[in-house]
């Protein structure tokens, strides 16, 4: 039975987090182009999308935010606060909250009555269609209609017809499905579910962004109708790595072999490797930022036409250099086909790590063409090939891209977490993201004695 008293425990959240099927679900593409997230009541944006404000808002794309109802439900009765005093104060609340996530984004409070959403239904519409305007619209970001919360069915309902008749995507959030429903229930949409990585900025920003919002999460006074709404297991379901969205659509398939073979027939050099100065600069910086000097043996996963592997090769006793496609295999040869310490397979990744023991492991450029559960896949086998002083760099592309099941960042996030190495190096801009991992974490300055 659905039951919203937030103040109960509800379901363990490490009976969620426990379930196989998380680590199949495919990463959510982040939407490009204006985005309205829409909350039933003042908190429900932070809980189930405040990891999406705050990626947006790091991206340049802040995303705006309406709230549809003005949240004086929360404590019937209290000793402390009246309704319309609740009013100001959750009015406050939502938008410092707002503030830590995404603070350039547009809050538009509608003030509708706290549970009288279905009541009030038409004129909501009315009024949501109209904060959202005219402007071209990406996607609307909604409470999930099937959430067994009245107000959160009527609202995502609402968006969910918005949605449609603009053309853009909706993504759902589910709230209560986490108190109520359990990872064997019926109702919950596995095959629609897409999960959006977060990192260590975007948790913290969270987690500060849900203080803010103290009437739901502390007691106002010691008296019973005072406790605080929403129970602090049930709080903890909003506190992962990764937030949960629901699509209906269907995520895109990674490519296969033939696409990769495809690109290079229309083009020895498809992605311009050879010519561009952002990839000469990429090389550089990825070769520089390497820990050691020299490496025993190296693995390059994704090696293209060889440019890279041109380079690593003057860093590795041996080096393995792998593609899926058989004319950057032909290429990459060609290119280092002097170097005796150098072979170069035909390779494709998702039938597991080639042969050898590495103390250097790259990926560039490949990762963010795997689906999340391959990726884990991948970095869970590159476990067993890693020496016991080993290395794994990782360099990609930020920015999204229709062939790509994830961003860059993202990429990084399930690596990082699948590795389970420890960080040893980053690097950024607007267009890349490193990221170097070792099982033996010293610094170089450490290794070389400079520092204790």
């Amino acid at each position: 039975m659905v039951t919203f008293d937030g103040r109960a425990a509800g379901t363990q959240p490490a009976t969620w987090e426990g379930d196989e099927r998380w680590a199949e679900l495919p990463v959510l593409r982040l939407p490009v182009g204006r985005v309205v997230v829409v909350a039933a009541h003042p908190d429900d944006e932070t809980l189930g999308a405040g990891g999406l404000l705050h990626e947006l808002a790091a991206a340049g794309r802040p995303a705006d935010v309406v709230v549809v109802t003005d949240g004086a439900a929360s404590h019937p009765g209290s000793a402390t606060l009246a309704p319309d005093d609740l009013v100001r104060v959750r009015r406050d609340e939502v938008l410092r909250a707002v503030a830590v996530l995404s603070p350039d984004s547009v809050v538009t409070l509608l003030d509708f009555p706290d549970s009288q959403v279905r009541e009030h239904r038409e004129q909501i519409a009315v009024a949501l269609a109209a904060a959202i305007g005219s402007q071209p619209l990406a996607a609307v970001v909604a409470p999930w209609r099937g959430d067994g919360h009245r107000d959160h069915r009527v609202t995502g309902e609402v968006c969910a017809q918005i949605a449609t008749e603009r053309g853009a995507r909706l993504l759902e959030y589910p709230i209560w499905m986490w108190h109520w429903a359990h990872p064997d229930d019926p109702a919950t949409p596995w095959q629609q579910m897409r999960v959006l990585p977060l990192g260590d900025r975007g948790v913290n920003r969270k987690r500060r962004a849900t203080t803010e919002h103290a009437t739901q999460t502390e007691p106002l006074s010691d008296a019973p109708q005072d406790l605080a709404p929403l129970h602090q297991r049930f709080l903890r379901h909003f506190e992962r790595a990764t937030e949960v969205f629901i699509e209906e659509t269907e995520p895109p398939a990674p490519p296969a072999a033939e696409f990769f073979d495809a690109a290079y027939a229309r083009r020895d050099d498809p992605w311009r490797l050879g010519s561009r100065w952002y990839e000469e600069r990429k090389r550089d910086l990825t070769m520089a930022i390497l820990p050691e000097r020299r490496y025993t043996a190296g693995l390059e996963i994704g090696c293209s036409v060889g440019l890279l592997t041109a380079r690593l090769a003057e860093r590795c006793d041996q080096l393995t250099a792998t593609d899926v496609a058989a004319s950057a295999v032909e290429q990459a040869g060609a290119r280092v086909g002097s170097d005796a310490g150098v072979r170069v397979l035909r390779h494709d990744v998702r039938t597991g790590v080639p042969d050898g023991s590495f103390d250097l492991v790259v990926l560039s450029e490949v990762s963010y063409y795997l689906s999340r559960s391959e990726l884990t896949r991948l970095a869970d086998g590159l476990h067993d090939h890693l020496s016991t002083d080993a290395v794994v760099l990782a360099c990609h592309w930020r920015h999204p891209v229709a062939e790509h099941t994830m961003r860059g960042d993202d990429a990084h996030r399930v690596l990082a977490e699948a590795l389970g190495m420890s960080g040893v190096a980053h690097y950024e801009d607007a267009d890349v993201v490193i990221d170097v991992w070792r099982t033996r974490p010293a610094s170089v300055a450490q290794r070389e004695g400079l520092v204790p």
